[in-house]
């Protein structure tokens, strides 16, 4: 018997277990923007917050278990950029901009799982792979971690807002395109190096938003993992 998509995805998840990394070299010219990036992370529990609210409407029940599990990851996440911005640093400016923000995405009318959807969609799934080919070796190492849980989480709440009729309103896209833009805007325009330009990126936003994907970034999936030998190994996750 074929299985339902929901535990379909619940059976593609792998256990793992965040670590303190040590500060390594970031790539030069992304500094500024990695820092505004990393001070996202301040949404990771308030995603998760949505599907928490999502779960007391009306959710599809073959969804709740997938759900509250993903919750758990955004606590993860959640610890595991915390534990990179220990080790990175954080700044004032950027940190207290990423509060402003995160407090307009808690306050949206739209549905909670549509807002969770969104954020990770067209905004966490541009930033996982800026991390990766800007970052150093314990960012990369943990946006890859991240980005296998995320591939879950936007699948299912595809599934979720489709079955419950859900799809964003102008105003939240518009809140994407501030968030994305603030996030980008130290970086130039028509680089000779396409992941410190900006339009690359934000490019990348809006066809996640509005294809759901976005071809520029396959390259993603060859971007530069650092080998385990070129870890410290308090750098390296604990996987179940």
């Amino acid at each position: 018997m074929r299985k339902h998509p929901y535990q379909q995805l619940m059976d593609r998840k792998r256990k793992w277990s965040p670590v303190q990394t040590t500060a390594g070299k970031l790539k030069e010219g992304s500094e500024e923007t990695i820092y505004r990036a990393l001070a996202i992370r301040h949404m990771e529990l308030p995603v998760g917050e949505f599907i928490k609210e999502g779960l007391k409407g009306e959710v599809p029940s073959l969804a709740q278990e997938l759900l509250e599990s993903n919750v758990t990851d955004e606590e993860n996440h959640d610890l595991a950029l915390g534990y990179i911005a220990n080790a990175l640093g954080t700044n004032e400016k950027a940190e207290t901009e990423a509060l402003r923000l995160r407090d307009a995405w808690e306050s949206h009318p739209d549905h909670t799982i549509l807002k969770a959807l969104v954020a990770e969609r067209a905004i966490f799934f541009v930033l996982l792979p800026f991390f990766r080919f800007c970052g150093d070796a314990g960012l990369r190492t943990v946006s890859a971690d991240i980005s296998r849980d995320e591939q879950i989480h936007v699948a299912a709440n595809s599934l979720v807002c489709r079955d419950m009729g859900l799809s964003p309103s102008p105003s939240l896209d518009k809140l994407r395109k501030a968030t994305i833009n603030w996030i980008m805007e130290p970086l130039g325009i028509n680089t000779t190096d396409k992941y410190l330009d900006k339009k690359f990126w934000l490019d990348s936003s809006d066809r996640l938003m509005y294809d759901g994907k976005a071809p520029e970034l396959s390259d993603t999936q060859r971007a530069r993992m650092p080998a385990f030998f070129e870890h410290s190994n308090v750098n390296l996750p604990q996987y179940a």
